[in-house]
């Protein structure tokens, strides 16, 4: 394949962009970089971005605001759905990946290049994320990932600091704090340093979004949430954007500790990877969403719908975004959340987040059923005849084969 003649690079600013971008132009002599930023929500992060990135080779600098479309059109996707990748990880790096690729590529198209190049190492989950996306939007362009070419000469992070000195590139990281983080609205995640040991306990000082739970305050808060089909609308009574509802909580949630997640997970390649992550509206708004689920939906959507919840998690951490299947399971989540609708008290306390009140128009929740007074919609008596076929098949099993099960 030929040397390409201008590349898009998927642009941080954080220690592996910042090394690649030099390192581009060095590989590919007269190569043309555009520096692409997509602001997900970073914060002080991109201060000073644009002017890094020139200072250190980029020909070209974008950045685009993409919070609001982040928020509704890709997290809260994956709130409806329910998704939670092995128990805990709420896929914030994870879902962020497919937008940035494909904004990417947009900026490949309107630039003229005919190359994307990303930062993530061999190891990693990232590196197939945006490769599909790439695949899947423009398979025409070509595909540059410095950490899986040989001549790529830096093979830790600690030589990426080394690399930036030398060549004059301001960055944050030091071997003496080393770790690899990724910040967007949903989360932060920490990788790296002593968390690579499963036997070291996250320090107090790791967390950037929250206090640590022994900071937390005293007494408990208390939050609503208004939805619609699904979708969170209103934070306490007032309507707000997506990125707002989330940015807001951010700041409520965390002052509690609340979203901090101590994970060792199994990667699509193969490894076993430990990480923390801290995803305090994420955890305030998977709790009261699953929380109005649970008086909205019937049992039978309800539990078919945690099914679909699992592979729909797995299909997002494999970076399967842009997908026939994934557009399907979006059509039938998008359908089951018709009537979730409502809205719902969190407490916020000690790092949990747990429902305090749920209320909904399209609640299938009927006091009178569930209460222990006998009579009215319900008759006891019907239990009778529901239990002797209901167990047939157990008691058929048991006649025919004269045997008793044992005790356990």
């Amino acid at each position: 394949m030929s040397d390409p003649k201008k590349i898009v690079l998927a642009y941080s600013g954080g220690l592996d962009t910042s090394v690649i971008l030099p390192w581009l132009k060095e590989r590919y002599p007269g190569v043309k970089v555009v520096a692409f930023a997509a602001d997900l929500g970073q914060g002080d992060e991109l201060t000073g971005l644009k002017k890094k990135a020139r200072d250190s080779g980029a020909d070209e600098v974008v950045v685009k605001d993409l919070r609001k479309e982040f928020a509704e059109n890709f997290c809260f996707k994956v709130l409806k759905a329910g998704a939670v990748y092995e128990h805990d990880y709420l896929l914030g790096t994870s879902i962020a990946r497919p937008l940035i690729a494909r904004e990417q590529v947009a900026v490949a198209h309107a630039t003229g290049a005919d190359a994307v190049a990303h930062g993530a190492t061999g190891k990693g989950n990232d590196q197939v994320r945006f490769e599909l996306t790439y695949m899947a939007l423009d398979p025409a362009l070509q595909i540059i990932a410095p950490w899986k070419d040989k001549r790529f000469e830096l093979r830790s992070r600690e030589a990426a600091v080394d690399y930036a000195k030398a060549h004059g590139v301001p960055v944050t990281s030091t071997k003496k704090k080393i770790y690899s983080r990724d910040r967007n609205l949903w989360h932060i995640s920490h990788e790296g340093a002593d968390l690579e040991n499963p036997a070291n306990e996250p320090k107090d000082d790791l967390w950037v979004m929250s206090v640590p739970v022994s900071k937390a305050p005293a007494k408990p808060a208390f939050v609503t949430v208004d939805f619609e089909a699904g979708v969170p609308v209103k934070l306490n009574s007032r309507a707000m954007a997506g990125h707002e509802i989330v940015l807001r909580l951010n700041d409520l949630a965390g002052r509690h500790a609340v979203g901090q997640t101590d994970l060792v997970e199994n990667r699509l390649v193969g490894i076993k990877s430990r990480g923390a992550y801290e995803t305090p509206a994420g955890t305030v708004l998977m709790t009261a969403h699953k929380a109005l689920e649970a008086i909205t939906l019937d049992r039978e959507t309800l539990h078919y719908k945690q099914v679909v919840a699992l592979k729909y998690a797995e299909m997002v951490y494999f970076g399967q975004w842009f997908t026939p299947l994934r557009e399907a399971l979006d059509a039938f989540i998008d359908s089951t959340q018709r009537h979730v609708t409502g809205q719902v008290k969190v407490r916020l306390f000690k790092g949990r987040a747990t429902p305090a009140g749920t209320t909904s128009p399209r609640s299938l929740y009927s006091m009178d059923l569930a209460s222990f007074t006998m009579g009215g919609m319900y008759d006891e008596t019907d239990a009778n005849g529901f239990i002797r076929l209901f167990g047939l098949p157990l008691k058929v099993e048991a006649l025919t084969r004269g045997k008793k099960r044992k005790k356990r």
